[in-house]
């Protein structure tokens, strides 16, 4: 596909192993991300000799740390499916990309902070409101992220437009999930985290939705 001579980054259109590169780059910087939750989930330190008991306490007192690891490590990797499968449709490179890919994968490497801090004050207010406002903006720049890649002059033009308008959507399921935690925790915190297993049904009902009002999704446009 030509890009769109209306547009102004048709200019600079590079070539696609940039666009290969960008998405590595992305690749290395999710993964860094997740592993980096389990490094901040400290093991127990018990005297030697210590009894069952007392290293099923020491275990039992880090249940905050791994549910917050598990449900952060699913949470980015919902991000980076996204991101898979976004970039998967884009054909072409331009330098407009960067900034906002930056500035996602910004929002990722926080993640791992903002988990620890949750896990270690487990039901307090503030740790709980930044991990779920961070959750917020993340998601924010994933949406501006993909309406972009997946618009012009970026994605192909055999692209399949129900796939292009099913990528887009499906965004809005972390921001509607994230939003309604962010809520519940000023109200009650310790509740907040559960909140997040509806980001799944948040994203297929947004999908279901942008399909039904557009069934064969005409072709994306630039955010």
């Amino acid at each position: 596909m030509q890009p769109d001579s209306s547009d102004g980054l048709a200019a600079h259109v590079g070539p696609p192993a940039l666009l290969e590169r960008l998405t590595f780059f992305s690749d290395a910087v999710f993964a860094i991300a997740m592993t980096l939750l389990i490094i901040e989930i400290h093991v127990p330190h018990l005297p030697h000799g210590a009894d069952s008991a007392a290293h099923v306490r020491a275990l039992a007192e880090l249940f905050p740390s791994f549910t917050g690891f598990f449900v952060s490590f699913a949470v980015i990797g919902a991000f980076w499916a996204g991101h898979h499968r976004a970039f998967g449709l884009a054909c072409h490179y331009a330098p407009g990309l960067v900034l906002p890919n930056l500035a996602m994968l910004c929002a990722i490497v926080l993640m791992p902070f903002a988990t620890a801090y949750m896990s270690g004050n487990y039901g307090e207010v503030v740790p709980t409101v930044l991990y779920n406002a961070l959750l917020l903006a993340t998601g924010l720049l994933n949406l501006f992220l993909i309406r972009k890649v997946t618009g012009r002059p970026y994605a192909g033009s055999d692209a399949d437009p129900v796939q292009l308008a099913a990528v887009r959507a499906r965004g809005w399921g972390v921001i509607c999930g994230a939003l309604l935690a962010l809520v519940t925790s000023f109200v009650a915190p310790i509740y907040a985290q559960p909140v997040l297993i509806t980001i799944p049904l948040f994203a297929r009902l947004a999908i279901a939705l942008a399909l039904r009002s557009s069934p064969h999704a005409p072709e994306a446009r630039d955010a």
